[in-house]
């Protein structure tokens, strides 16, 4: 076999000990905001704070832990794309919702 067909690019994949932190990682921050909705000692802002928050947290381990975004893969190009993505719908999402509470508040005057 040629050299080529034998060499893997490290940073493709994960070892069992990423997958296994990822896990527990994982499986963490689920259990707070389920804590937080089932102890019900918050208010109701601060409940969708934590779920909010851990929800963010939970992205951001999905996507290193397992889906091996980072700055190495590929020259950075699938990090690039992806903070590319995250902006475009972000403004899409802010946008529409600046939008529509703008038009609500248009709406209710009469």
């Amino acid at each position: 076999m040629s050299d080529h067909a034998t060499h893997h690019d490290d940073g493709a994949h994960g070892s069992v000990k990423s997958y296994v932190t990822g896990l527990i990682l994982s499986i963490i921050l689920t259990a707070i905001p389920f804590w937080a909705v089932m102890a019900g000692d918050f208010s109701t802002l601060a409940t969708v704070g934590v779920i909010v928050v851990t929800a963010l947290l939970q992205v951001l381990v999905q996507l290193v832990m397992f889906m091996h975004l980072n700055g190495k893969a590929e020259g950075g190009w699938n990090l690039i794309s992806f903070v590319f993505t995250a902006a475009i719908v972000v403004i899409i999402i802010g946008g529409s919702l600046w939008i529509m509470y703008h038009l609500h508040l248009s709406m209710m005057q009469g």
